[in-house]
C-alpha cells in the first residue's frame, strides 16, 4: 500500500521547527517510512514504494520530487516494456521554471509533486486525474500533507480529536460526493487536481495549472472517422503503458462495453498469459453477464475466473472503516474486495484493472443535451437537424420534443443539487436547503460559472467524481486498483470532443463503439442493455436489517436531522426493495453513519 506524508514549516519559527523535528523522528522510528526529500522547511517521506509501479522521481539538486507513477507523452516504447522515468536536467529545469506546468504538459500518470519555493517551503501539485489522494492539515503552524489520514494521526498521537464538518456530511449525504477543497472534517483540506498549492499560510492562493472546465472550453472540430481513430489510439496507448508496469494483472470483466474495450486494447500488445479476467455474477434480471464476459475473454485468449457475489456479507464490517477525510462507499465492493485479493494471489496478479469512467468519458446518458450543445457551439447550420434527430434517438423522444428541448437548454446551466437529489428520498426536510446554501464549498471550483454547453457541463461534473484509490475497509490487504480509461490523455481528449460527436447516430458511446468495433465482440459492441447488481444489494440489506435499523434510527445522522427517521423506519419495515426508496441510498446512509461514528466518539448500540 503506497502512501506518502510531507510537512512544510517556517524554519525561522522555533515552535514549528520543534514540531517538524518531532514528526521526522516519529516517522523514522516507525521504520517503514523512507525520506524522499529533505530541505530546511520541507520534508517528504514515502512507504510501500515499488519501482515502476509507485516510486520516487527526484528532480536533480533537490529541486523537488514527484511521487507515484509517471509516463512520458509520446513514448511508444513504454507500451511494450516496463520502462520508468528519470528526469533529465533540461526536463527538471523546465518543470521548476514553469512552476510545475511542464510536468502536466510533458508527462501524465498517477502522481503528486512537491516543489519547494524560493524559501525551501512547500508547494504541492496533484495530477489532473486525482488518482492519488492528497489532503492537508495544519498543526501548530506546520502543514502536513498526506494520502492516508491515519498516517498523520499515527505520527501525532497527541493531536486533538478532529471535529466533524456537518455541512459537508449533509452535502455528502445528498450529493454522494464532495468535490471542493473542504472535506467532512474541520481543518482537513483537499488538494484539488491540477492545482499548485502553497503549503505555508500566507504564501498565496492555489494556482490552477490544469482545469477540466478549461479543457472542455476548447472543443475539437474533427471528422467522426478521424475522431474515432484518435480515441482508439489514445485509449490503447494508455492501457498498454499501465499494463507495462505489472508482470501480471487481474482485469474486472463485467461483460459490459467499457471493460471489454479495456481488454480489447490490451489484447494485441500484452501477452494473454499476463492477464486474468474476473467476473462476478448473482441471481437477478441484470446481474449475470457471464455470457458476454465469456465472449470477450475467448476473443482475447485470456483466462476467465467466475465468482458468485457473496450474499452473506455482514454489514457490521463497515463499522471498522478507516478514518478518512470523507465517507466512502462499500456498495461497489460488497465483499468482492476480499475475493479480488484472493483471486489475484492465486494467479500471481499484482493489480486490478477496471473499465471505470467509461460511462462519463464516452457519454452514456439518456438525454437530449447533445442537440443543445450543437446549437450553442455551431448555431443553426445545415448539421443541426441531424443533431436534433440524434438527440431524439438518444433521449427516446420525438424529433419535435428534442428540438424544443435543444432551444430551451441552449442557455441553461446544470442544477447540481436538483439533478442528483431527485434520487435521494431519506434526507431530512431541511437538508436540501442547507446544501443549496453551501453548494459552492463542496463543488468543483469554476463549474457553476463555466458557461459550458449543458451536456458538456454534465460530463465535466460526472468526471469530477472522486474514485477511491485506497480501500477503507480492507486497507493493506486490498489489491491496487488501476483505471486506465481515466488516464489524463483520454480524459483530455473526451473533454474536448463535443457531446454531439460522442453520440453521433443517436446512441450512447457512439464514437467509442465506432472506434473499437474491431476490438471487441460484435454482441458487446451492439449491446443495448447494461448490467447491474440491484437484486444483490437488496438481498444483502435484507439479511442485515436489524443492524441497519439500529444504525440509522439510533445514530448520529438521525439525531442531527440529516435523515428522516420516519421514512427510514418505513423503508426498513419489511422488504426494502419493495419500497419507493433506492436500496443503494440506504447503504449510502449506513456507510456515512459508520464513518461518522469513527470520529464522533458516541457509537450507537449497533456498534
Amino acid at each position: 500500500m503506497f502512501r506518502y506524508i510531507g510537512f512544510s514549516w517556517n524554519s525561522a519559527s522555533p515552535s514549528q521547527v520543534g514540531l517538524a523535528n518531532q514528526l521526522q523522528l516519529t516517522l523514522l522510528r516507525l521504520n517503514r517510512w523512507q525520506p524522499a526529500l529533505r530541505l530546511s522547511g520541507l520534508q517528504v517521506y514515502t512507504a510501500g514504494t515499488a519501482r515502476g509501479i509507485n516510486g520516487v522521481y527526484p528532480l536533480p539538486f533537490n529541486q523537488g520530487v514527484v511521487l507515484g507513477r509517471l509516463f512520458r507523452r509520446q513514448d511508444p516504447a513504454a507500451t511494450s516494456t516496463p520502462t520508468d522515468i528519470e528526469f533529465t536536467q533540461s526536463e527538471s529545469d523546465r518543470i521548476v521554471h514553469s512552476d510545475g506546468r511542464a510536468l502536466l504538459e510533458t508527462f501524465w500518470g498517477r502522481y503528486v509533486a512537491f516543489l519547494p519555493d524560493g524559501n525551501d517551503q512547500g508547494r504541492v501539485l496533484r495530477d489532473p486525474t486525482r488518482a492519488l489522494p492528497c489532503y492537508s492539515l495544519e498543526i501548530g503552524g506546520v502543514t502536513c500533507v498526506s494520502s492516508w489520514l491515519e498516517d498523520v494521526l499515527e505520527a501525532l498521537p497527541g493531536l486533538p480529536p478532529l471535529a466533524l464538518n456537518w455541512d459537508a456530511v449533509a452535502a455528502h449525504l445528498l450529493l454522494g460526493r464532495l468535490e471542493g477543497r473542504e472535506t467532512a472534517l474541520e481543518g482537513v483540506r483537499r488538494i484539488l487536481p491540477g492545482e499548485l498549492t502553497p503549503l505555508t499560510a500566507g504564501q498565496g492562493q492555489p494556482a490552477s495549472l490544469w482545469s477540466a472546465v478549461e479543457m472542455a472550453r476548447r472543443p475539437m472540430d474533427t471528422e467522426p472517422t478521424v475522431a474515432a481513430a484518435e480515441l482508439r489510439e489514445t485509449v490503447v496507448t494508455c492501457a498498454r503503458q499501465w499494463a507495462s508496469c505489472y508482470p501480471s494483472l487481474l482485469l474486472r470483466l463485467s461483460g459490459g462495453f467499457d471493460s471489454s474495450v479495456l481488454l480489447g486494447s490490451l489484447r494485441t500488445g500484452v501477452s494473454a498469459q499476463r492477464i486474468v479476467c474476473l467476473n462476478y455474477h448473482s441471481p437477478g434480471s441484470d446481474s449475470d453477464e457471464r455470457r458476454y464476459a465469456r465472449l470477450a475473454a475467448q476473443r482475447a485468449g485470456t483466462t476467465l475466473v467466475e465468482r458468485t457475489r457473496d450474499v452473506a456479507l455482514r454489514l457490521d464490517e463497515v463499522l471498522k472503516v478507516a478514518r478518512t477525510p470523507a465517507p466512502g462507499s462499500y456498495v461497489g465492493r460488497m465483499g468482492s474486495n476480499r475475493m479480488d485479493a484472493d483471486t489475484a494471489a492465486a494467479h500471481g496478479a499484482h493489480a486490478m484493472f477496471t473499465g471505470a469512467g467509461g460511462d462519463q468519458l464516452f457519454f452514456e446518458i439518456r438525454c437530449t443535451w447533445p442537440a443543445a450543445d450543437y446549437l450553442k457551439l455551431r448555431g443553426l447550420d445545415r448539421g443541426f437537424p441531424g443533431a436534433v434527430l440524434d438527440a431524439a434517438r438518444l433521449g427516446r423522444v420525438s424529433f419535435w420534443q428534442a428540438l424544443r428541448q435543444a432551444v430551451a437548454d441552449r442557455s441553461v446551466s446544470a442544477d447540481v443539487v436538483g439533478d442528483i437529489a431527485q434520487f435521494v428520498t431519506l434526507a431530512g426536510p431541511s437538508v436540501r436547503e442547507r446544501v443549496a446554501r453551501s453548494i459552492a464549498r463542496f463543488s468543483q471550483p469554476g463549474l457553476g460559472s463555466s458557461r459550458l454547453p449543458i451536456g458538456k457541463l454534465h460530463q465535466v461534473q460526472e468526471l469530477s467524481y472522486p474514485l477511491e484509490y485506497y480501500d477503507p475497509y480492507l486497507r493493506e490487504a486490498a489489491l491496487e486498483v488501476v483505471n486506465p480509461l481515466l488516464s489524463q490523455p483520454v480524459v483530455e481528449l473526451c473533454l474536448r470532443t463535443p457531446t454531439y460527436l460522442l453520440t453521433r447516430g443517436g446512441r450512447g458511446r457512439a464514437l467509442a463503439r465506432q472506434a473499437f468495433a474491431n476490438d471487441i465482440p460484435r454482441e458487446i459492441a451492439n449491446r443495448q442493455s447494461k448490467g447491474g447488481m440491484e437484486e444483490h444489494v437488496a438481498a444483502v440489506l435484507q439479511r442485515n436489517l436489524p443492524l441497519a435499523r439500529s444504525l440509522l434510527l439510533d445514530g448520529r445522522l438521525a439525531s442531527q436531522g440529516l435523515i428522516d427517521s420516519k421514512r427510514v423506519e418505513a423503508a426498513l419495515a419489511g422488504r426494502p426493495s419493495a419500497s419507493d426508496v433506492y436500496v443503494s441510498e440506504i447503504h449510502n446512509c449506513i456507510a456515512i453513519e459508520a464513518w461518522v461514528q469513527r470520529f464522533d466518539g458516541r457509537p450507537s448500540a449497533a456498534a
